[in-house]
């Protein structure tokens, strides 16, 4: 799990059915499953490729959302930051042990983050790297304040723009770098759609073929609510709803 800091390290599912749901995403998006037993008595599962743990699970009644863990050198230094930039503490900090200590925070416009510590003595195998089928291709933030949300992001993560590309009556999209100084960035920032409740990170899993992967998503019991649609650098997405209510993105080179 380890990650420099300032990056995307983990990705997590909160659903009511931890079962169904790890069918649908390792049908879809070709990951396995791992159930773990923790000390608490709890599990938790992760979503793999191979021996390689790409995103996590855990069980939450009434709830279903993907939410991401941005790393971090001190999980309480960052809380004190988040929450003087007019973020908001939902969970204090708490360590799993051996692991992390993370907490769960929303930025300022209201989109829900994870910041955490991994421990250094964790073992953290390498993992594929994107476009590889099931990796994590793209982070997508849609926010009440664009400026004011990508200025959060860069003075808390160090994050900087790439570009700003004009959508006409969406407004602009705002490419993002996390430090790895890719040539397409790391992921996009926009203003929310009115029809969206609330400021929200989406999280794009390379699959594929998108025509294949929607296949797989409509015989799975999920829906497509959005695509299949080409975005500029040629690659294909979706956007989609999974059985028990979360919604989640899929990208490819392929169509």
């Amino acid at each position: 799990m380890f990650t420099p800091k300032g990056k995307f390290g983990w990705y997590e599912l909160m659903t009511s059915d931890t079962k169904a749901a790890g069918k649908f995403y390792s049908d879809v998006v070709g990951w396995t499953t791992n159930e773990m037993s923790g000390s608490d008595g709890g599990s938790y599962t992760t979503f793999n490729l191979g021996n390689t743990g790409i995103a996590g699970m855990m069980h939450l009644t009434g709830h279903t959302a993907w939410i991401g863990y941005i790393a971090v050198d001190d999980v309480d230094a960052h809380i004190e930051k988040i929450v003087e930039a007019g973020g908001k503490l939902w969970k204090p900090a708490t360590d799993v042990p051996g692991m992390l200590r993370f907490a769960v925070l929303s930025d300022p416009q209201g989109a829900a983050i994870v910041v955490f510590t991994p421990n250094p003595a964790m073992p953290s195998p390498e993992r594929p790297a994107p476009p590889a089928p099931g990796t994590i291709g793209w982070h997508e933030l849609c926010t009440t304040d664009l400026e004011a949300g990508f200025d959060f992001y860069h003075k808390l993560f160090g994050w900087t723009k790439v570009s700003d590309m004009d959508m006409g009556p969406l407004g602009l999209y705002r490419v993002f770098d996390e430090g790895d100084h890719k040539p397409m960035g790391d992921g996009g920032m926009m203003t929310k759609l009115p029809e969206m409740p609330v400021s929200n990170w989406a999280f794009y899993f390379n699959v594929d073929s998108i025509k294949a992967a929607i296949q797989r998503v409509n015989a799975g019991g999920g829906k497509v609510i959005n695509g299949p649609m080409q975005v500029p650098g040629g690659g294909w997405i979706i956007q989609g709803q999974d059985p028990l209510g979360a919604m989640f993105s899929l990208l490819s080179s392929n169509e």
